[in-house]
């Protein structure tokens, strides 16, 4: 492994400031390739990067490189791409414009698709798919705020990449099934959706049966999609995915106890769809509900909670006006 060249963050925001932030306060040589905004405020107040533990990291402006141009891409070793997925074409001809070509190319992005754009653009280069279970908030004046727990997986490979980016308080693990464990997390992130549409704390919704049997529903129509195309996801948890469904639809107390032991949430933690919204940035829908619908299409598998979902998230992209704020009722379309 290129230990002595940077690893280059292309396309920081939250989880690339944070996860750079996190590499570079563990010793590794870290440049992020930022936008003017993100630049601006890191060089005003540098990086302070807080957790759901209560631990928290400051650096300054100058422990890390900071630019707007992909010309920062010249010696990277390593690459993280962490650009939302509409634009990972972009990011992945920037790439090649400029990296290395031994460079690895890591995709830490939301969905499954990422990694098939990346190698098509990119060609020999060596990519890895990986995932990030955790949220992280953007709070403003130089702060990110991890919200959720989890250890960041990446595919394995005979360089050990994943090692190389594992430092304290930042475990990366190599996995030898990550198209699975990729499935397993789109899974998950079904919930983004509902965050976005409910306006409520991932904790808050999590407490509430009404919403858990909702999230049970969309994610049953999604296993269902994944079964009919012979695809296997693999739990980011100790609870098998499959039991997932039914352990939502618990009663609270029960619930409680089982998420108390296998994941930790900060009461403030928010969906990363609930920030797009927020924002008036377009969402990734497309790449989340929308690929497990494509899969459905593909095996006549039907799925119309999850259809009903886009549907009002597109609704709410089109107005502008933030996350509407809706019931599980009004989800469901039901009195």
């Amino acid at each position: 492994m290129m230990t002595d060249r940077p690893i280059v963050v292309a396309g920081a925001g939250a989880i690339g400031c944070f996860v750079g932030g996190m590499l570079a306060a563990g010793g590794r040589r870290v440049a992020l390739l930022v936008r003017p905004r993100v630049k601006t405020e890191i060089e005003r107040f540098g990086l302070r990067l807080t957790d759901f533990d209560g631990s928290e990291r400051r650096l300054g402006a100058g422990q890390l490189a900071l630019s707007e141009d992909p010309a920062i891409l010249h010696s990277a070793g390593i690459v993280l791409v962490t650009v939302k997925s509409a634009d990972t074409a972009g990011v992945a001809d920037q790439i090649a414009q400029h990296a290395p070509e031994d460079a690895v190319v890591v995709s830490l992005q939301n969905g499954i698709g990422n990694v098939a754009v990346l190698r098509e653009r990119l060609g020999n280069r060596r990519v890895l798919a990986g995932m990030v279970p955790f949220n992280v908030i953007a709070m403003g004046e130089g702060r990110f705020h991890r919200s959720t727990s989890g250890d960041i997986h990446i595919g394995e490979d005979a360089e050990n990449t994943a090692g190389a980016l594992s430092v304290a308080g930042l475990s990366v693990r190599a996995s030898g099934d990550i198209t699975g464990v990729q499935w397993g997390k789109l899974i998950i992130n079904l919930n983004n959706a509902l965050s976005a549409l409910s306006d409520m704390p991932l904790a808050a919704q999590l407490a509430n049966r009404d919403w858990r049997r909702l999230f049970a529903d969309q994610m049953a129509e999604g296993l269902a999609a994944l079964k009919a195309a012979g695809i296997t996801p693999v739990s980011a948890t100790p609870i098998p995915m499959n039991w997932s469904p039914t352990l939502l639809r618990l009663p609270d107390a029960i619930f409680n106890a089982i998420l108390g032991r296998t994941m930790k949430i900060d009461p403030e933690a928010r969906s990363s769809m609930w920030q797009d919204l927020k924002q008036g940035r377009k969402t990734e829908i497309d790449y989340l509900q929308g690929a497990v619908i494509a899969l459905a299409e593909q095996n006549r598998v039907d799925v119309p909670l999850m259809r009903r979902i886009v549907a009002l998230i597109r609704e709410a992209e089109a107005a502008g006006n933030g996350p509407p704020r809706l019931t599980p009722q009004q989800i469901r379309g039901v009195p």
